[in-house]
């Protein structure tokens, strides 16, 4: 290979990496957990979900928490632990309250 070629491969790979390492989560879709289980898993941690989705590679809910707080929730979609967990200082809207 021409040194010019390698130096134009070698700066390819090392552009392409940081897209490759931009998902959290690297978990092959065959082996993910089914939303139901995601909505049992916030069930029981108290989480209200307003919006299930798929961010980064893993699972992310955004709700609220069981004292009404906002909050957004990143889970690994194998084994469902807590990647990520941010809490806000608002709350949810007293109509929206159960």
């Amino acid at each position: 290979m021409r040194p010019g070629m390698r130096t134009m491969a070698l700066v390819a790979a090392v552009l392409a990496a940081p897209a490759a390492a931009d998902d959290e989560c690297s978990v092959a879709m065959a082996d993910w957990q089914p939303r139901a289980a995601v909505e049992a898993l916030a069930a029981r941690e108290g989480w209200t979900i307003r919006r299930l989705h798929v961010d980064d590679g893993c699972y992310e809910i955004d709700g609220w928490d069981r004292e009404g707080f906002e909050v957004e929730v990143k889970l690994d979609p194998g084994s469902l632990a807590v990647v990520e967990i941010e809490r806000e200082e608002r709350r949810r809207p007293k109509d929206r309250r159960k």
